[in-house]
């Protein structure tokens, strides 16, 4: 990663799978641009420059929230080792709940603590689930849930795969808007 100096702090960052350039703001201030490898240093600085604008205000928007309802992800391993098996216990719990219906066969569940994720599912049929989803409300817990479920039969976001989800979850466009603000 390379930090720029010239107007804020930011880090451009080079991803293989990347297609766009993308900028991302965390809640602690860190700004990053994504950028693929066919872009120039030249363009992803002209990019970044035309987003200031916006990178500022979700700066400030940042530091203006106080809201209770929002969750920060990324806790220390100090706290993700202590409600690891907790997390654990209720995602077995409501996937054998959220499963009932749809009667998908997995591999293993794995409690992690991920960084930029709610969740995944393998092609290995394994699920993944951040240990901070037993700190969100249950809707959004098992809308989480559902998708990765979804995913066992769908390893896409097809229209299948959403009609699976919808099935389980009839108002997931409305949760998945929730979702969004709970940031990581």
């Amino acid at each position: 990663m390379n930090v720029q100096k010239n107007i804020a702090p930011y880090a451009i960052r080079q991803h293989p799978r990347a297609k766009y350039l993308r900028i991302s703001v965390y809640p602690d201030g860190r700004v990053v641009l994504t950028k693929p490898k066919q872009y120039s240093m030249k363009v992803a600085e002209k990019f970044y420059h035309q987003k200031k604008a916006w990178i500022d205000s979700k700066i400030e928007e940042y530091k203006k929230k106080k809201d209770p309802n929002t969750i920060m992800l990324g806790g220390s391993v100090a706290e993700y080792r202590k409600v690891k098996e907790e997390a654990r216990t209720f995602i077995h719990a409501r996937i054998e709940q959220l499963n009932l219906q749809y009667g998908f066969s997995y591999n293993t569940i794995y409690i992690k603590n991920h960084k930029s994720l709610w969740g995944s599912c393998s092609s290995k049929k394994n699920l993944n689930f951040n240990y901070r989803i037993l700190f969100l409300p249950q809707e959004l817990s098992d809308y989480i849930v559902v998708h990765e479920l979804c995913h066992l039969k769908e390893l896409n976001h097809s229209k299948k795969f959403w009609a699976l989800v919808e099935k389980g979850i009839p108002d997931y466009k409305k949760i998945q808007k929730q979702l969004k603000r709970h940031v990581f």
